[in-house]
């Protein structure tokens, strides 16, 4: 777990924005940032992103719901958003883990994740959801 990054604390309470700043979320991140972690799945590894999760009550929408796009594909089990206006992914609700949403720790403000040193490669190519009997 990272209580801080780069020398920047992470607070229990962390605003976390798009790019356009239209979409604002509010996470409960109690224990800082737990297993940041990437994912080499087809939508993932477009994305880019360095992801960490919360309980789904541990992420609001405070501000910019209306502007937030949902995208699907596959088994549609999981969610994700994304900002209409600016186009970045800020959140997802995992396949994995439905009880938990996965949140870019790129939108956390003030947080550069490049400070994070060593994130691991989850195989999401071969996710267990997508195998046939």
């Amino acid at each position: 777990m990272l209580k801080e990054v780069g020398g920047v604390p992470i607070q229990p309470k962390h605003r976390a924005t798009c790019h356009c700043g239209a979409v604002e979320l509010e996470l409960d991140l109690p224990d800082g940032i737990v297993s940041p972690r990437r994912c080499d799945c087809s939508i993932c590894r477009r994305k880019g992103a360095v992801v960490a999760s919360v309980p789904l009550a541990g992420l609001r929408v405070v501000k910019g719901a209306e502007h937030l796009k949902l995208y699907q594909f596959n088994t549609h089990a999981a969610k994700h958003y994304f900002c209409g206006i600016c186009g970045i992914y800020t959140h997802h609700q995992r396949r994995s883990n439905p009880e938990q949403y996965g949140f870019n720790v790129g939108c956390l403000e003030g947080i550069n994740p490049f400070a994070i040193p060593d994130v691991p490669v989850e195989d999401g190519v071969h996710h267990p959801a997508d195998r046939t009997g």
